[in-house]
């Protein structure tokens, strides 16, 4: 037999992680898994009653942070808001997102509402890349995971702004695995199906339907950790290894 060699991984002991959306669902899902390989992690949402309760549960290895993502003041100065200790992020996980107005016809949706949908999930998103991305270029080495979704390969209707945004982050994250193709650097993205977080309900009160109520009428569907897991396995790949696009259905959805 040959030489066997250990091969490293991106996640290690002490690693820091920038999560974005852990207050809840798909975000604290990742916050969670990745304490467990023993990074450090900030949490960053905008709900911070909800960071801080997460880390009383999850310990000093978990720093909330206030962040909104479509407030450039908010994430060009997150770095700056950070102890000295935690600025060098290693792993950064773009999950902060919304749908706000639910499975809506195009024409019934307001132009505003769609707006925020895309400063939110794509603007957001770009900017703070833009401002992490060249901390992990000095150090040539990083994981960028950008959580995307199904819709960002199957177009749903009554859904086009969201669908729009998920396209979006899709085509962001083929070009910048492009443009850091050279460098230690790997682009991820994760697309999930269907997935019983609290995202559907924030929609029910704009959308006039019940959609938390959907998941029951559905075979079944994802939950949080059943994302999160992959995101682990993505990021447990050798550094040679990048595990480019991760779609993860329901076993009942085709």
């Amino acid at each position: 037999m040959g030489n066997v060699m250990m091969q490293e991984t991106h996640i290690e002991n002490g690693s820091v992680a920038l999560v974005t959306g852990a207050s809840s669902g798909i975000g604290e899902a990742v916050a969670v898994a990745l304490i467990g390989r023993g990074c450090r992690v900030i949490g960053a949402a905008r709900r911070v009653d909800r960071l801080r309760a997460l880390a009383e549960r999850l310990g000093e290895r978990f720093h909330p942070l206030a962040l909104d993502v479509t407030d450039p003041d908010s994430v060009n100065g997150l770095v700056d808001r950070l102890p000295a200790h935690l600025r060098e992020i290693g792993i950064l996980i773009n999950n902060a997102g919304h749908g706000l107005g639910g499975r809506i016809d195009f024409n019934r949706h307001g132009a505003d509402e769609m707006a925020n949908i895309i400063q939110t999930n794509v603007v957001g998103l770009i900017r703070l890349t833009r401002l992490i991305a060249p901390i992990m270029v000095a150090r040539d080495r990083g994981d960028i995971v950008n959580v995307g979704s199904i819709m960002g390969l199957r177009p749903y209707g009554s859904s086009a702004a969201y669908t729009a945004s998920k396209y979006a982050v899709h085509g962001f994250s083929d070009s910048l695995r492009v443009d850091f193709a050279k460098s230690g650097l790997r682009v991820i993205e994760v697309l999930p199906g269907l997935t019983r977080t609290e995202f559907a309900s924030h929609l029910s009160h704009q959308a006039g339907s019940d959609p938390v109520k959907a998941y029951d009428e559905k075979p079944c569907v994802l939950t949080a950790d059943d994302v999160a897991r992959a995101v682990i396995f993505a990021l447990d790949q050798p550094p040679h290894v990048t595990m480019a696009q991760i779609t993860v259905l329901p076993s009942s959805q085709g």
